[in-house]
């Protein structure tokens, strides 16, 4: 069994908890918080995993990573804060463990990320022995291994295209939706994430992974974007009113230019009301869904819908970014240290969960 230990229990680190403890070789060794409120409370209790697990939650990093866990599920975000979560990702790989995390956007694509985030987590390996594996949904297999599988299906393929389309009403995390992205404040705001080259910061790593494996050349990386206003106010059951006038909708496509024409797309289309911008792409059910499209010979779609946490739309998406994380610790352990991407790290069967339900 490989001694786990997950690293923060917000909307992430919740569904890492319940991955954990149903991973047949994994042991849920601690949990990491920052909120003093949670020291002392039950993993199963923080995790929603419907019982107790006897694992207290503890804010005491130095003593947890001194106990040298096999691995750290790094939860704690990092859109706002990525200085202190690299650090943090260092200090558990130079204690020797294997980290997986989706907190770092430009480490998904590892190669060509910025030295001044790669070299001091290659520095932590080589003096600790440790690993570190950044993925997610989208970021994460939803552009990456995904698109990738289906692309293999075709005989002709002029483009991949991978399509995020949610209702973010359903997203508890207010401080993204109304002030990283926008939604509910005037259209005259500049969302950071929306602010020209951060699409490309986050996605672009996608874009290159992808025509890696795909042994194409990108020319270049382009971004567009669009943005409507609310034509009424509209509540939400988690972050209250967004008002007329206000953002209710965006969408943007990050593209790779291949012999000068968009090739591999990403593309996020996001409401806060399905009202807002009906002319646009929808989700089949009206709340969320990854969607891959094939355009080529056959033309192929795939669309992934996920739900966890009493059918919450969100709560499934962050569920699977958690199962990609997870599922690759073991394969991690018996790998030689290093930094790993989302083309090195095989996507495997659920092999020992089929039907299993931890006692």
């Amino acid at each position: 069994m490989i001694p786990t230990v997950v690293w923060g229990t917000g909307n992430v680190g919740r569904a890492a908890i319940r991955a954990v403890e149903a991973h047949p070789a994994l042991t849920l060794a601690a949990v990491l918080v920052h909120d003093p409120a949670k020291v002392g409370r039950d993993a199963g209790e923080l995790g929603g995993v419907g019982r107790t697990l006897g694992v207290a939650a503890t804010d005491d990093v130095a003593a947890t990573l001194a106990a040298r866990p096999r691995a750290v599920v790094y939860a704690a975000s990092g859109d706002i804060r990525p200085d202190d979560a690299l650090a943090d990702i260092g200090r558990a790989i130079r204690a020797g463990a294997v980290v997986v995390t989706p907190s770092l956007y430009p480490l998904y694509d590892q190669r060509n990320a910025p030295a001044e985030l790669r070299d001091p987590v290659l520095a932590a390996v080589a003096e600790g022995g440790g690993s570190l594996f950044v993925s997610g949904v989208d970021p994460g297999w939803g552009n990456d291994v995904l698109p990738l599988l289906v692309s293999g299906l075709g005989t002709e393929v002029d483009v991949i295209r991978c399509q995020e389309i949610f209702d973010y009403s359903t997203y508890e995390q207010e401080e993204s939706v109304r002030h990283l992205i926008g939604m509910g404040h005037p259209m005259e705001y500049e969302p950071l994430m929306l602010a020209p080259s951060v699409p490309t910061m986050v996605w672009g790593g996608q874009i290159r992974l992808m025509a890696r494996a795909l042994d194409v050349e990108v020319d270049e990386i382009r971004e567009t974007m669009d943005r409507r206003a609310l034509e009424s106010t509209v509540g939400t059951r988690t972050m209250g009113e967004f008002a007329a006038g206000t953002q209710g909708a965006v969408r943007f496509e990050v593209q790779g230019i291949v012999g000068g024409v968009p090739r591999i797309v990403i593309e996020h289309i996001t409401r806060i009301h399905p009202s807002c911008a009906p002319d646009w792409p929808s989700p089949p059910d009206g709340v969320g869904a990854h969607r891959v499209v094939i355009e080529g010979r056959p033309r192929i779609e795939v669309t992934v819908e996920a739900s966890d946490e009493d059918e919450n739309r969100s709560a499934g998406g962050n569920a699977t970014a958690v199962g990609r994380l997870v599922s690759a610790i073991d394969w991690l352990v018996d790998a030689e240290p290093g930094l790993y991407d989302a083309l090195d790290v095989p996507l495997r069967p659920a092999v020992g969960r089929l039907g299993r339900r931890p006692a």
